[in-house]
């Protein structure tokens, strides 16, 4: 997961990741951020959420070998009996870098997303620390022994997250005035120092694993990005026009329709499917009709045009694609096309292979103006979307 390209330079922001916690209340087994998450463990999903940042993490003593298997080239640094503890070993190993900002993150949050990142580094632009927060919306209780004891204001209240971003120097100074390393979290400290903590919008997505059913959470929201990621959508517009000639064989979609004149073109200048097949290709950024059957070849004279719709709905297929759904509109004052519209429908979905409640076939006029009101031809308007899991 690359963080976005328009993100203030980051050369001198540093990223600290705590991960030298036991996390008990996961339940039994390695500590949380050890833990198997999507096939590899919670903490290299922390890591990667900030590729391209220079980062350490500090760790137990007993997790320096997983870590090192685990994190090749991450700067380890061994974390203290608390997180304050270990946050304050690793700004005072790093004083000397030349680093003027730092994001401070739980190990435990794997799902922390660029967005959320460049929102925090761009509010230090405007102030000494941020971090973001999710306002409380559910009603708050106070409980004793299992029963409501009373309610408490919800108002002004917000569910803390990391990444905590802060100025380096004002958070070491932070944690230099206090020893205790008792602090709940970063932004206490920083309050304590008197720094103004901006604020910025948090993410539900952005949980801390702490229970042993986050766990099953956080796959189902890595599955759920995957999804998108894997999911790859197209979007297609034709337009056709054909002109009236003498005749009376007119195809529209597939469909004869019974008219006084016929179409004018070198296949049989079905207008619709031309529309549609067009959008088909524009779709995958394949041209049009003309590109794959040029009208100057004499073979496809008077060809049915269901032939290139196929075409295009092979070539479609072939990488992986297929309708999602189609819409074609005729534009025409004659022939009335309601009383076909559903038999066209039909057979466009049998020549492209899906459902007939993916395909749309409408008609509207011109009001009389143009070439279609002075009923001198046909045009299609024709939009396609493709989709490729």
């Amino acid at each position: 997961m690359l963080l976005p390209q328009t993100m203030p330079p980051s050369a001198r922001t540093l990223v600290l990741i705590t991960a030298a916690g036991r996390g008990s209340r996961a339940g039994e087994g390695l500590p949380k951020q050890w833990r198997m998450l999507a096939g590899k463990p919670v903490l290299a999903h922390s890591v990667a959420a900030f590729a391209g940042l220079p980062l350490v993490v500090t760790i137990h003593p007993e997790d320096r070998a997983r870590a090192e298997a685990c994190l090749p080239g991450v700067t380890l640094i061994e974390g203290g009996g608390t997180r304050a503890e270990s946050v304050r070993n690793a700004l005072e190993a790093m004083q000397d870098q030349g680093y003027d900002r730092v994001l401070i993150h739980d190990g435990a949050r794997p799902l922390v997303s660029p967005a959320l990142i460049a929102r925090l580094i761009e509010a230090l632009d405007h102030g000494p620390a941020a971090a973001p927060g999710l306002a409380v919306t559910d009603a708050l209780w106070r409980g004793e022994a299992d029963q409501v004891a009373g309610l408490a204001p919800r108002e002004g209240l917000y569910r803390a997250q990391t990444p905590q971003a802060f100025l380096f120097d004002a958070i070491l100074a932070a944690h230099r005035a206090d020893p205790s390393g008792e602090a709940a979290d970063d932004v206490a400290l920083a309050r304590a120092a008197g720094l103004a903590v901006t604020i910025t919008e948090g993410e539900e997505d952005n949980l801390k694993l702490t229970w042993p059913g986050d766990f099953a959470r956080a796959e189902a929201i890595l599955a759920r990005r995957k999804g998108a990621e894997a999911m790859d959508i197209r979007m297609g517009n034709g337009y056709d026009v054909h002109a009236f000639t003498e005749g009376n064989q007119l195809w529209l979609c597939g469909i004869s329709v019974p008219h006084d004149k016929g179409l004018l073109g070198h296949s049989d200048a079905d207008v619709g499917m031309h529309a549609l097949t067009d959008a088909i290709y524009g779709a995958l950024a394949e041209g049009d009709i003309g590109r794959h059957f040029p009208p100057s070849d004499p073979q496809w004279k008077g060809a049915a045009s269901d032939i290139f719709l196929d075409h295009a709905v092979k070539l479609a297929a072939s990488r992986g694609y297929t309708i999602g759904n189609c819409d074609v509109t005729l534009v025409c004052e004659r022939p009335k096309i309601g009383p076909h519209a559903a038999a066209m429908q039909a057979r466009l979905a049998e020549i492209i292979g899906c459902e007939p409640g993916r395909v749309s076939v409408k008609a509207t006029t011109s009001e009389r103006l143009g070439f279609t009101g002075r009923e001198e031809g046909i045009a299609s308007i024709a939009t396609v979307v493709l989709v490729q899991k």
